[in-house]
């Protein structure tokens, strides 16, 4: 007889099976394939799905970090942290090293995510990486809701609507011509509740500004931010000390806290399952500049 709770677990273990199943695809149908991987939650549960997709086997795959020089230096230290305790190959393409080359220019704003488009899409031409692998999930944006798991993207990394693919009964279309390469995105049909249930389940470890933590923050645009040398605070924005935690980790100068009190993987459930906002809705400043911001950079080449 089933019970209310096995419904969770038995949702978790099916979207565990299709995330196993499609990394085991790509590692039968491509060459080279990486994994993104920024120590972020959806990214960290992507690994643990193609650790356990392979095991006793090691991943046979890359990992590939685009570092924007203003990350939270807790990401930074467990994604290294990781890298090491499993073994694994990390490629690190810099955004600070393309500024510096003249190759990328400093937006006024200070904001470095909408720059990450052209290292990831340097670096997968430099090492001829033909799968892509990306933490999206439908449920964060509405650019990202139209995209397929197995998602096309032309020789300059592109994303054309248009040439979507259809994926019935988890039949995976993955041919490209010579210079394209298909990003994939094992979970596509997960949420963020999700994934948090995922990592409670299985004691995943997070980076620690996922849960409550005090921290000298600012306000700017109704969002709580982190200073640093970015360019925050400006005049006008008076440091204070939060408790708070982040529901999302990308460049410290678009990513905002939420206040919360929320200490560990179910009370974090807990909180987001009260919420009606995203977690890119309510914290990331860069998804707030167009209805259309994401779908643009999407099509220039973001993952």
């Amino acid at each position: 007889m089933t019970t209310e709770t096995d419904i969770p677990l038995r949702h978790l273990e099916a979207l565990e099976s299709e995330a196993v199943h499609i990394f085991r695809e790509v590692a039968g149908e491509f060459e080279r394939p990486v994994i993104l991987f920024s120590g972020g939650k959806d990214s960290i549960v992507m690994l643990h799905l193609a650790l356990k997709a392979f095991a006793p086997a090691s991943v046979p795959f890359s990992l590939l970090h685009v570092d924007t020089g203003h990350n939270f230096p807790e990401v930074l230290d467990y994604r290294d942290r990781t890298v090491a305790r499993y073994g694994l190959r990390l490629h690190v393409a810099s955004v600070q090293e393309l500024i510096d080359s003249g190759e990328l220019r400093e937006r006024p704003d200070g904001t470095r995510n909408p720059l990450q488009t052209v290292p990831l899409v340097e670096a997968i031409r430099t090492h001829r990486y033909d799968a892509v692998f990306g933490g999206g999930r439908r449920d964060e944006e509405k650019a990202r809701a139209k995209e397929r798991v197995f998602s096309l993207r032309d020789e300059f990394g592109g994303w054309d609507p248009r040439r979507q693919r259809p994926e019935l009964w988890q039949l995976y279309n993955g041919r490209h011509a010579a210079g394209e390469h298909v990003r994939v995105f094992p979970l596509s049909n997960w949420t963020e509740l999700d994934v948090w249930q995922y990592i409670a389940r299985h004691d995943i470890e997070v980076p620690s500004i996922y849960y409550a933590h005090r921290r000298e923050v600012f306000l700017r645009d109704t969002m709580w931010l982190t200073p640093g040398d970015w360019g925050g605070p400006k005049d006008g924005e008076p440091l204070e000390i939060r408790t708070v935690r982040y529901r999302t980790v990308g460049d410290m100068s678009c990513t905002g806290a939420v206040e919360s009190s929320a200490a560990d993987p179910e009370a974090v459930i807990e909180e987001i399952s009260a919420s009606r906002l995203t977690e890119r809705g309510a914290t990331r400043a860069d998804d707030r500049m167009s209805e259309a911001a994401m779908e643009d950079r999407k099509r220039e080449g973001y993952f």
